[in-house]
C-alpha cells in the first residue's frame, strides 16, 4: 500500500472519531472505481455532449455544494463528496471509506464503477451497511455484477450510465428528513412537466411538419 493510499485512509479514520455537527459533513458519498468513471459518474463537464451526471443533479439542480474539506465546509446545507475508490487496486480504502462512512456523517453513497467485474458499489454496500448505497453500472457490461447482490445483502442500482438518476434518488432519501429538499425536488419535477407541456402544445397546435422544421434548425 502506497504512502498517499495510506493518508488517505488516516484522513477518514482520522475524520470518523471527531464530532462534527451534521451540516457541516458531506451527506452523500459519490465514489468510481476509475477517474475514467467521472464523465458518466458526475457528467461531461461545460461544454461536454454527454449525459447529464450526479454532478449536475445534485448541483445544478438541487443546489447541493461540493464538499472538499471538513475543516472549511461550504455555507450550503446539502453537500457532497467525491473520491476514486477501486474496489480491485486499493481494498483497503475501499474498506476504509465503507466503514467510516456513517461515522463522518454520510447519509447515502453512490457507487459507481465499470467492466465486467464492477464491484466497487456492492462491496461498498456490504461493508456500509445499513448506509444505503446506489450503485451506477459505468457501462452496459457492468450491470450484472453491480446488481448481483445475494439475498439479505441490499442494494439499489440504477440503469447503465445514470448517475443522474442515482443523484437524484439520494436525494430523494435524504428529503425523507428535510422538508427544504423534498421542495427542491417537486420543483424540479414540476419544471419537467412544465417542459412536456409546451412541447406536446407546440406539437399539436403547430403540426407535425413545423415541429420537425423547427428541431432541425
Amino acid at each position: 500500500m502506497t504512502e498517499e493510499v495510506e493518508t488517505l485512509i488516516a484522513d477518514l479514520e482520522a475524520e470518523a472519531e471527531r464530532d462534527r455537527p451534521a451540516a457541516e459533513t458531506p451527506d452523500v458519498g459519490i465514489i468510481m472505481g476509475s477517474d475514467s468513471d467521472l464523465d458518466v459518474m458526475m457528467g461531461p463537464g461545460e461544454g461536454g455532449d454527454g449525459r447529464p451526471g450526479a454532478y449536475d443533479a445534485l448541483v445544478e439542480e438541487l443546489g447541493f455544494a461540493e464538499q472538499t474539506s471538513y475543516d472549511d465546509p461550504p455555507e450550503a446545507r446539502f453537500t457532497f463528496e467525491t473520491y476514486v475508490v477501486s474496489a480491485h487496486r486499493t481494498p483497503e480504502l475501499m474498506y476504509a471509506y465503507a466503514e467510516t462512512a456513517a461515522a463522518r456523517g454520510l447519509e447515502v453513497i453512490v457507487a459507481g464503477a465499470g467492466g465486467k467485474s464492477a464491484d466497487l458499489p456492492n462491496m461498498t454496500a456490504s461493508i456500509a451497511y445499513p448506509l444505503p448505497v446506489i450503485g451506477v453500472p459505468v457501462q452496459e457490461k457492468s450491470v450484472d455484477s453491480v446488481i448481483g447482490m445475494p439475498q439479505g445483502a441490499p442494494i439499489v442500482a440504477v440503469d447503465a450510465g445514470k448517475s443522474f438518476n442515482a443523484a437524484l434518488s439520494a436525494a430523494q432519501i435524504l428529503a425523507r428528513q428535510h422538508e427544504t429538499l423534498r421542495e427542491r425536488l417537486e420543483a424540479y419535477h414540476e419544471g419537467l412537466q412544465a417542459d412536456v407541456g409546451a412541447v406536446s402544445r407546440e406539437l399539436h397546435e403547430g403540426g407535425t411538419p413545423a415541429f420537425r422544421a423547427r428541431r432541425e434548425e
